[in-house]
């Protein structure tokens, strides 16, 4: 039975009148977001501000100092002549060392091969067959949530295929592409399985925290409690709003006018899908007990070699072989069963059409790496202008400023970090900036390292789904043009504002009933210092 329809009888409506404000408010948004230029053509012309902008801030002798260097910033003036050359001889560099674009393309190429056999549509057919459509949309932001343990995986490979999902059982495409974005960047820091970015943010924690007590140390798991239980108020936070706020409104005013003929379609999988399933998901078992084998092999070289790690660091440190192998990791575990899958369903008979599957997923992403060009040379430019530096500096001492009480503090931490985020897409580089401020700043208050870093977490995770400057923000679009071909920035930043305004409120309000109780904030964490 065929039910791939726009619409859904069965979808909750929110009643016009409590629709009717918040509505018109993202439509205007959307509305004045896709008058910008293209996204590519935005990025250009956002390096040319930088440029002028740096320009006329370079002779300024600001007072702001470098928190780590305790040097004064200094702007740097992007048009001089030795700026330009270097501009000139990097641009090949920088563009081809931009982060996303090789964990995209590597991921697309596995993921490709997949799709070409027809392992995604019978895996999703599958899967959907046995999950109940009221629970798809939790399902899949928990799942979307939970991908951060993969590092970036989840941007790659659960956004889209939330899409899929969604028009799979007869609901917007769109819908699935805001769930999943919600889940795999909104929840980016909530996860109840520990990822490279807790020893990543723990590190700079404690080298903030020793800056006024050289003892401190902070265990890498210090908001482990915080997140876990922080995943059950994400998924609420989106199961909501995805089915009565964000796809009504996508459902009224965003008709799908992309070409759905390789959708798949929700029919009983045929003796041969089932047995290429079948053996496709053994093929992931087997790779998977491979590749745990070899992690827990003594002396493995998978792990990080640091001889004063536990072993469960030893494997999740940020520095670990794993870790930095997680991309190739995805392509394995979607190249391997689409490759099982399509020899034994029948549906490829040659090595060809496996490069055929490959090609055709780099043909899609041709306008993605137009995007990641000129975002890549505006994101250099910004950074070796010194100003978002100069921003966040300045943001962190005028919020410090007001010497508010401790609850109203972390508030205001919250608040700032949603700001920079803005302009410094990187979580590592923002919290560099604002860590060394901030923690000793709340120990001299009598609040314990692990709740400034679990306020900045908030802060970080809520506001990367508005921010173009996230790096896999222009992915996010080229995904959703699939499916309305008139998606631009401002689509997205319309569809995802309501899940950032809603998961900074009440997961701000979540942290500080979480303070009050007293919870366990995490391993070795003290609300309290000293």
């Amino acid at each position: 039975m065929e039910t791939n329809q726009t619409t859904s009888d069965t979808q909750p409506q929110v009643p016009q009148g409590q629709r009717g404000l918040l509505e018109r408010a993202l439509n205007f948004i959307e509305v004045v977001g896709n008058k910008l230029p293209d996204p590519a053509v935005l990025f250009f012309l956002l390096m040319i501000v930088v440029w002028i902008l740096s320009a006329l801030l370079a002779p300024i002798d600001f007072t702001a100092q470098h928190p780590q260097t305790g040097e004064p910033i200094q702007v740097v003036n992007q048009l001089a002549g030795t700026e330009i050359a270097n501009f000139m001889s990097n641009m090949v560099t920088v563009f081809t060392a931009f982060a996303p674009l090789g964990i995209v393309l590597v991921a697309m190429l596995g993921v490709g091969v997949a799709e070409h056999t027809g392992f995604v549509n019978a895996g999703l057919r599958k899967l959907l067959g046995m999950t109940s459509p009221k629970l798809l949309t939790p399902i899949l932001i928990l799942v979307a949530v939970i991908s951060s343990t993969a590092v970036d995986a989840g941007y790659v490979v659960v956004i889209p295929l939330g899409a899929v999902m969604f028009y799979a059982v007869g609901r917007h495409p769109l819908a699935g592409v805001a769930a999943a974005f919600a889940g795999v960047s909104g929840g980016f820091s909530a996860n109840f399985i520990p990822s490279a970015i807790d020893p990543m943010l723990a590190g700079i924690t404690q080298e903030a925290a020793q800056v006024l007590d050289p003892s401190v140390t902070v265990n890498p798991l210090v908001n482990w409690f915080f997140m876990s239980a922080s995943c059950l108020v994400l998924v609420a936070i989106g199961w909501w709003l995805t089915d009565r706020v964000i796809e009504p409104r996508l459902q009224k005013d965003t008709p799908i006018d992309g070409d759905m003929s390789d959708m798949p379609k929700m029919e009983p999988l045929s003796g041969s899908e089932s047995r290429g399933l079948l053996w496709a998901v053994l093929s992931i078992v087997i790779t998977a007990a491979l590749v745990t084998a070899a992690v827990l092999l003594p002396e493995s070289p998978m792990r990080d070699p640091d001889p004063g790690l536990s072993l469960f660091d030893s494997i999740t440190s940020f520095g670990s072989p794993l870790m930095q192998s997680i991309v190739p990791l995805i392509f394995l575990f979607f190249l391997i069963p689409g490759v099982v899958y399509g020899y034994v369903a029948g549906t490829i008979s040659g090595h060809r059409e496996l490069i055929t599957g490959m090609s055709k997923s780099m043909e899609s992403m041709g306008y993605y790496i137009v995007m990641a060009f000129f975002a890549a040379q505006f994101i250099a430019a910004f950074s070796n202008s010194n100003i978002g530096l100069l921003i966040a500096v300045n943001g962190a001492a005028w919020l410090s400023g007001f010497e508010l009480p401790p609850q109203m503090t972390v508030v205001g931490i919250i608040g700032l970090t949603m700001v920079v985020n803005l302009f410094v897409g990187s979580a590592s580089a923002k919290w560099l900036i604002i860590g060394p401020i901030f923690v000793p700043m709340l120990m001299e208050l009598g609040i314990g390292p692990g709740v400034t870093q679990a306020a900045y977490r908030v802060g970080d995770s809520s506001s990367n789904i508005i921010t173009p400057l996230l790096p896999y923000f222009p992915l996010v679009v080229v995904f959703a043009k699939k499916y309305y071909k008139g998606t631009g920035i401002g689509t997205i930043i319309s569809m995802m504002l309501p899940y950032s305004i809603a998961l900074a409120v009440i997961w701000t309000l979540f942290l500080l009933l979480y303070w009050t109780l007293g919870l366990p904030l995490g391993l070795q964490a003290s609300y309290v210092y000293p």
